[in-house]
């Protein structure tokens, strides 16, 4: 650990399984999954400076770009207190404060702190469902992880257009279920859709998550890649492609 950083009795300090970093959770909140791990490994940063995250929640991705970017600043957003809190000491515990900062902010009222067009890339794990849809998760740090009770997709997508300027690029992770939903609001955004991928648990089960990448200001034109498949053809292990995001084999 780069410094003495408090670690609350509700609290977890756990193993990103990359480049040694280590990260901070609630016991009893929301859990990282594996979806911010893949969409750092979908995404690309060469020649990029800056780059912000929306809805970083405890700090996973900013955490993993520290490692695999060369950003000179890497911002994360997070509105709920305690979520921002817990990254800012993940910040500290793994000695990152140099490159990365966190911001509690809404996404709705980020051009109070963050200027326009001050980012080269946006990313973004946002909250998958609409309120009213599916179970609301139990704990209110977990349902406003994985429901939109605080800015829809629309709201995240304005604030990337914003942060970016011509040509800038955009990442996301979502469901597939919400595909249509999500290029046809990037497009009215002004971050045209250019890439897609779309991830599959197993072997001959429908895509569940999808991988995209848009462009402000981008011309017309979708490069539609090869599935990924998070699971190997047993459906016990992990593939080979995404134990190489770890670095392994």
């Amino acid at each position: 650990m780069a410094v003495d950083i408090p670690i609350h009795h509700d609290e977890t300090l756990d193993d990103l399984r990359l480049g040694g970093l280590k990260i901070l959770q609630k016991k009893g909140g929301y859990r990282f999954s594996l979806d911010p791990v893949l969409l750092c490994a979908f995404a690309g940063f060469q020649g990029v400076e800056r780059i912000c995250d929306l809805g970083c929640g405890s700090g996973v991705i900013p955490l993993i770009l520290s490692r695999t970017s060369d950003a000179r600043r890497i911002v994360g957003v997070e509105i709920q207190e305690e979520s921002a809190d817990r990254a800012r000491r993940s910040v500290l515990l793994n000695g990152v404060q140099d490159r990365v900062e966190i911001v509690r902010r809404d996404v709705r009222s980020v051009r109070e702190v963050l200027a326009a067009e001050s980012c080269q890339v946006v990313m973004t794990n946002p909250p998958y469902r609409r309120p009213g849809t599916g179970r609301l998760a139990p704990g209110d740090e977990r349902a406003r992880a994985r429901h939109e009770l605080h800015g829809g997709l629309d709201d995240f997508l304005a604030c990337a257009s914003y942060l970016l300027g011509t040509g800038g690029r955009f990442f996301m992770v979502h469901l597939a279920e919400r595909l249509t939903d999500v290029l046809a609001g990037m497009r009215q955004a002004g971050l045209e859709p250019k890439r897609l991928r779309c991830v599959h648990s197993r072997y001959g089960e429908s895509a569940r998550m999808i991988l995209v990448e848009g462009r402000r200001g981008g011309a017309p034109g979708l490069a539609l890649e090869a599935p990924l498949f998070v699971y190997d053809k047993s459906g016990k292990g992990y593939s080979e492609e995404v134990l190489g995001f770890y670095g392994e084999d």
